[in-house]
């Protein structure tokens, strides 16, 4: 075994010995994580319900946005709510690019536990208060609000990988990943399924009730009485931060240090000094750091584009070239997808991810993206069980294949950086793929409006031009997981 060598002496590698401090909340965690080697199935289970919380909101809007504002009466034609719609859906991630790296530094200096208790309170508070909408501007202002005070995605990726050994934190991560996921399907099938309720459920719910009145609220409702759920929960989630104090010496505190990390990624450590060390200066100079998260933002900026075109297509008139969907028929489809996908990550994703590795996986789930989109327009062709059977395996293979590069683009973000980094890593790759996400509806929506204006141009016509371009942002992305653009830490 190697020995270091310190002033002239030789000394025993410090991963001998191991230090767990008692007032220290994230020694507490690594004690357990060494005395039990099996998965912490009580600490997944709240990563996976905190993700999935967090992901509820942020699309549960676009089935019933395009109805939504209609209703609201701010677009003059029918071809112009496309490009209202997508505001709204912008204003969201605008707000959380602008505090996501805040978030993410408070979450390095005092804990994962106080961001994710502050950011599922803001999140009750401001999602019931956008079902309650009356005006355009009031669901503009409480969706950026909802963005800007909603830190959770960051540190909880960073705690997904703290709570768990390190040979498990795929698993970990894959759980974040499968949770947002999920999140950014059912919220829309809660959206679609209980929008409009006096409409599509007169027995239970009268014209003159709050829901009549307020026709989209009682799916944000239920999404706020599930995470106050969640909230109640918190009280048993551990802390993971480490948190010694300034009078410890600075061997104690580095062998302290090592030890949390476990003999296995030490060994990392040693292997990749230079780079590790590297990475623990300025963030913005951690290229393996940085290539990731530029990958991860093109990936997210098609997947939120997506997501948008995917409610608007479905669900406008066939002579726009749309389906002529309501909401609880894209409701439909989208629970579906989200059940499987939850299979598909939990029992799927991480021995192919052993096998293939993250960066490999997400190149072949990228390429077979592409054929896959370009088929969207041809459906308008099918009709009854057919195109249901078709849409839903179409929308399913999509969100699993997407689901699959977001998890890969995890993993290489937190590889990439140390334990008392990760918080302010992950914070940054917020902030840059929420202004990605923010982009995305507002450019999304532009798009589909001017494309349903040019039904019968002779070069892609319609949504055809629509989905050819969200190929090129996927094609895009493919190029960029290569040599020399992305590097990783190992």
């Amino acid at each position: 075994m190697a020995e270091g060598v310190e002033g002239g002496k030789t000394r025993e590698p410090l991963l001998l010995k191991k230090v767990y401090y008692d007032d220290c909340p994230g020694c507490k965690q690594d004690r357990k994580k060494d005395s039990t080697p099996g998965y912490p199935f009580r600490d997944f289970l709240h990563v996976w319900l905190i993700c999935l919380c967090v992901g509820l909101p942020i699309s549960s809007l676009f089935p019933f946005l395009y109805f939504m504002i209609r209703d609201l009466h701010i677009a003059k034609r029918v071809e112009d709510i496309g490009f209202y719609a997508g505001f709204v859906g912008a204003s969201y991630m605008l707000g959380r690019a602008l505090t996501s790296v805040v978030w993410g530094i408070v979450a390095d200096r005092y804990g994962r536990k106080p961001v994710i208790v502050f950011g599922i309170i803001s999140m009750i508070i401001f999602n019931t208060l956008f079902g309650l909408s009356t005006s355009y501007w009031m669901a503009i202002t409480t969706r950026f609000l909802l963005g800007v005070f909603n830190g959770l995605l960051g540190p909880v990726k960073a705690y997904a990988i703290e709570i768990c050994r390190p040979e498990h934190k795929s698993i970990g991560l894959s759980l974040v990943s499968t949770a947002w996921g999920i999140g950014l399907i059912i919220g829309p099938a809660i959206g679609g399924f209980f929008a409009q309720p006096a409409e599509k459920f007169s027995t239970i719910f009268s014209t003159e009730s709050i829901f009549g009145r307020f026709p989209y609220f009682l799916p944000c409702l239920i999404i706020s009485i599930f995470a106050t759920g969640v909230l109640v929960m918190c009280i048993w989630l551990p802390e993971t931060l480490h948190t010694h104090h300034e009078e410890k010496t600075k061997d104690e505190t580095v062998e302290a240090l090592e030890a949390s990390y476990g003999s296995n990624l030490g060994e990392k450590y040693e292997e990749t000094e230079g780079k590790v060390s590297a990475s623990k200066g300025n963030l913005l100079m951690n290229w393996p750091l940085m290539s990731s998260i530029m990958v991860y933002c093109i990936f997210s900026l098609h997947d939120m584009a997506y997501t948008e075109i995917f409610s608007l297509w479905a669900e406008s008139d066939k002579k726009f070239g749309g389906l002529n969907f309501s909401s609880q028929d894209v409701g439909e489809v989208l629970a579906v997808t989200g059940f499987t996908l939850l299979v598909f990550q939990l029992f799927l994703y991480p021995p192919a991810e052993k096998l293939l590795g993250p960066i490999n996986l997400a190149r072949i789930a990228a390429v077979l993206s592409i054929p896959l989109l370009t088929s969207y327009p041809f459906m308008t062709n099918l009709s009854g069980p057919l195109l249901s059977i078709t849409l839903n395996c179409a929308s399913l293979l999509k969100n699993v294949l997407s689901t699959t590069i977001i998890t890969g683009t995890f993993i290489l973000q937190n590889d990439a950086v140390p334990q008392d980094q990760r918080g302010a890593a992950n914070g940054l790759a917020m902030t840059m793929m929420s202004v990605c996400k923010a982009v995305a509806p507002a450019a999304a929506g532009a798009i589909f409006s001017w494309a349903q204006r040019r039904q019968y141009a002779s070069f892609l016509p319609g949504d055809h031009m629509v989905f050819f371009i969200l190929n090129v942002v996927e094609f895009v992305g493919v190029l960029m997981t290569f040599k020399p653009f992305l590097v990783t830490a190992k």
